[in-house]
């Protein structure tokens, strides 16, 4: 021990005598206080540590527990040994933030997390502790938890992709912080946010979350350039259901911007002033011309005004009165400059001349000189939330150090999109003859699919359902040869048939009571009766009295899932097929001996490209004749992408739901484990699928699995149940698999 030790000791104990401690804790509990101080300060943490510890420890108590004030003491020590003294001596200034917001219980619990955090995540634990009094007000302690047991299994071990997670410079952080504390971000609206763009405009361009280390500016406010739009990844402050308002308004303003700004303004030397006023006349314009075609815009981005007049006059605080008296007519201001501007902007004959903007923006900046209202570009945003940067609206030309302050008032930064990145080409319908529309849009079909759900998924971590988390398209299927399915049938003619008899000697239906039996389960009190009363009589009565139940007839809907990812195009164990060869020739012979019987089916394939394109293909509905259309799409499957098993289930369940029948069976048939590309974690997506299963028995629907040639039995088991799911490598083992599961099915 250091050979001063006693002497801090002392020190400490005289520190800790002269402040106002004793009536923070009262009797035993102040020498208990004393001696953790002092083994703090013995401990050669340094004084940083020590005196931390001591100034923020009596508060602590009086906001929660003289014990709990004390036991933070060895928190503080667990953290100095394995995060560090600045960690330490930081714990103690945060601890009293966090005592002062949750009271005694959830001190305790938050005191229980940050000892978590130091040991799964010690090199994170200063910039978490830094980033706390954020951290807490927009999140409870059950979200906190959740957040951090998230960055630690995203990170997988990987102690600088942890402390990326925690400093918030990994973008997913930020998505996750907003789900947690049930804010709307830029991940849960992108997939609804496209639609909505599409169905107003007719224009699809790409939308992009604006980049975290994007200056303060540009990250509050949405912005575009060329035809990729950007969005913020949130807009603080604002409720789910009115951020979501928010992120639609957005996205509506910019397609105005797309459809009615037809060409940049150039800058010239025009100073900041004059482009902000520009860009709001613009802004203005654009949306009177997008409410003339749809009115109902205007219930979107009205309730978004809220300027008041003031008594403080500045230039920020004109420009969102102008904005919102020329965006609401039942606005009234007294300000001689927002009623002169108000009156040139509707006097204007024609408000799809865009250089209006120019001539109205040029005159209101040259009143504002004379008034000499101050203009600060570095400090000004757009107003109101939902309206553009509007840096796509001007053409800066080649010298951007010349520009720098007029960029400086739209964006403090220009955002350069890469042309060739995800930039399809834009359909504009009103410019092409019918026939050409109709092929864009059949194209746009096959190759982005047609968004028909969201579905929640499962966080294992977290135990919680994210709303709307995976969004499923419908492909069209691609067609084949059907002679190719056909010979795969008829090589294994002997195997159709065997399965044919299997399947019509199963009796999957609701137990018919017979009565009036021989012999049976029950006694059939009529039929007692009439025997009773043929004794009396005379007569001599019938053996008949029984009843019993059976089953006999099938009442049973099959919808039938083919795993068509990637992994599908691996050859099976004996090399001469691969396995999606197997699942065609399984799916062929299950489909011919179930249309020979007049079983309702379906049949559908499905792989994934991440959570917002879970590809989903019908190859065959159910009331729809199994034909040579259906063996030309079941020939024309092709491997691809991932396995995001959970959506594609529930997606099928949805379809099986409508099905009348007493029984109702998805079928799946895949190669392995759930999987996808922005998954890392591999118990995530298998926990999503096993909720998905779970979710399907609610509904009365009953899945079975066959994994095909498949080394992750163990994964299956765990999803659909021991006695749920099958590893069969040929298409020999469909008669082991059939009676197996016809006789769950009929119990």
């Amino acid at each position: 021990m250091n050979e001063n030790a006693p002497d801090r000791r002392d020190a400490v104990h005289q520190q800790a005598l002269d402040r106002d401690a004793p009536s923070a804790f009262p009797g035993d509990r102040h020498p208990a206080w004393i001696r953790a101080c002092r083994r703090l300060a013995g401990a050669g943490y340094g004084d940083a540590v020590t005196d931390a510890y001591i100034r923020s420890s009596p508060d602590i108590a009086r906001a929660t527990t003289p014990q709990a004030a004390i036991d933070l003491a060895g928190t503080v020590s667990s953290v100095a040994i394995r995060s560090g003294r600045t960690a330490a001596a930081l714990l103690s200034e945060t601890a009293l933030d966090a005592a002062g917001r949750l009271g005694e219980g959830g001190f305790v619990r938050w005191v229980a997390l940050m000892e978590y955090a130091n040991t799964t995540a010690p090199e994170s634990l200063t910039a978490l502790l830094k980033a706390m009094p954020k951290l807490l007000a927009e999140i409870d302690l059950d979200g906190l938890e959740a957040w951090l047991r998230i960055g630690v299994r995203s990170a997988e071990g990987d102690a600088k992709r942890r402390l990326r997670f925690f400093t918030l410079e990994d973008p997913s952080a930020i998505r996750w912080l907003q789900r947690t504390s049930g804010q709307a971000g830029f991940a849960d609206m992108e997939a609804r946010l496209k639609p909505f763009l599409t169905a107003l405009w007719g224009d699809n361009p790409p939308l992009r979350e604006t980049p975290a280390n994007a200056p303060e500016q540009a990250r509050r406010r949405p912005g575009f350039d060329g035809s990729i739009v950007r969005l913020p990844s949130a807009y603080p402050g604002f409720q789910r259901t009115e951020a979501e308002r928010l992120y639609r308004a957005a996205v509506a303003h910019i397609g105005a911007h797309l459809r009615f700004t037809r060409e940049r303004f150039p800058l010239g030397s025009l100073r900041p002033m004059q482009i902000a006023l520009v860009s709001l006349i613009e802004d203005a314009r654009v949306e009177h011309l997008a409410m003339q075609d749809l009115p109902g815009l205007a219930r979107l981005f009205q309730p978004f005004h809220t300027a008041q007049p003031t008594s403080a006059v500045n230039a920020q605080t004109l420009f969102a009165r102008l904005s919102r008296a020329l965006a609401d007519p039942a606005y009234e201001d007294p300000n001689p400059w927002v009623i002169k501007a108000r009156e040139a902007f509707l006097a204007e004959p024609d408000l799809r001349d865009q250089q209006l903007s120019r001539r109205i923006g040029n005159l209101l900046g040259n009143d504002l000189g004379q008034m000499r209202l101050q203009f600060d570009a570095k400090t000004y945003v757009v107003q109101p939330p939902y309206r553009d940067d509007n840096l796509g609206l001007w053409d800066f030309g080649d010298d951007d150090q010349q520009n720098a302050d007029a960029e400086e008032v739209l964006s403090s930064a220009r955002i350069r999109q890469e042309e060739n990145e995800d930039r399809p080409d834009r359909v504009e319908p009103e410019n092409k003859p019918d026939s050409e529309a109709g092929q864009v849009e059949i194209q746009q079909v096959e190759m982005n699919g047609v968004l028909v759900a969201r579905y929640p998924e499962f966080d294992y971590v977290t135990g919680r359902e994210q709303r709307d988390w995976t969004s499923v398209k419908e492909y069209l299927a691609d067609s084949g040869p059907a002679e190719r399915v056909a010979r795969l049938r008829e090589q294994r003619a002997d195997l159709a048939n065997r399965l044919t008899a299997l399947i019509r000697s199963a009796r999957v239906s609701r137990a018919e009571r017979l009565r009036r039996q021989s012999e049976g389960d029950f006694l059939d009190i009529d039929a007692c009766i009439d025997a009773a009363v043929a004794r009396r009589i005379g007569e001599p009565p019938s053996p008949r009295i029984h009843g019993r139940y059976e089953r006999r007839s099938r009442d049973l809907s099959v919808l039938l899932l083919l795993d068509a990812s990637q992994s599908t195009s691996d050859r099976v164990r004996d090399g001469r097929q691969t396995v999606l060869d197997v699942e065609r020739q399984a799916a062929a012979l299950l489909s011919q001996a179930m249309a020979g019987l007049g079983d309702p089916f379906a049949l559908a394939a499905f792989c994934s490209d991440k959570r917002d394109d879970v590809r989903y293909m019908r190859i065959k509905d159910f009331g729809q004749p199994y034909d040579g259309l259906v063996e030309s799409r079941l020939a024309g499957l092709q491997s691809g992408f991932s396995t995001r098993l959970g959506a594609a289930m529930r997606h099928a369940g949805a379809d099986l739901a409508t099905q009348r029948s007493y029984r109702r069976l998805l079928l799946v048939v895949t190669d392995g484990e759930p999987s996808d590309i922005d998954v890392d974690d591999r118990h995530y997506l298998v926990e999503d699928a096993r909720k998905a299963v779970q979710g399907l028995s609610r509904l009365a629907i009953d899945t079975f699995c066959a994994g095909l040639d498949s080394s992750a039995d163990s994964y299956l088991s765990r999803i659909f149940g021991q006695k749920n799911a099958i590893s069969i490598a040929t298409v020999e083992r469909l008669t082991d698999l059939l009676p197996k599961l016809y006789l769950t099915l009929g119990r």
